[in-house]
């Protein structure tokens, strides 16, 4: 079973993933919310690597701000996190 029969299964009404499978590896979970759809969570940082591969760095910020968590699709919109680093 692949991340998204897997999170499909979690949140059987459905979700929005990014288009392309490739950012499935950046897929952390399912997020859910008072009052409001489940959606999909994803690492920003990872995204912005998966997104270097194509360009540069600069470039691949640019486009994740504006083009990804800038964009807004619905309910069900995917929501982007920044991992904080448990210390301790």
């Amino acid at each position: 079973m692949d991340i998204r029969e897997e999170i499909l299964d979690i949140a059987p009404d459905g979700v929005l993933f990014l288009e392309t499978p490739d950012f499935d590896s950046a897929i952390v979970g399912v997020a859910s919310r008072c009052g409001m759809e489940d959606v999909v969570a994803y690492d920003m940082e990872k995204i912005i690597k998966i997104l270097m591969r194509y360009m540069s760095e600069s470039e691949a910020i640019e486009y994740y701000l504006h083009n990804i968590v800038g964009s807004y699709v619905g309910e069900k919109t995917p929501i982007f996190i920044t991992l904080i680093e448990k210390k301790g």
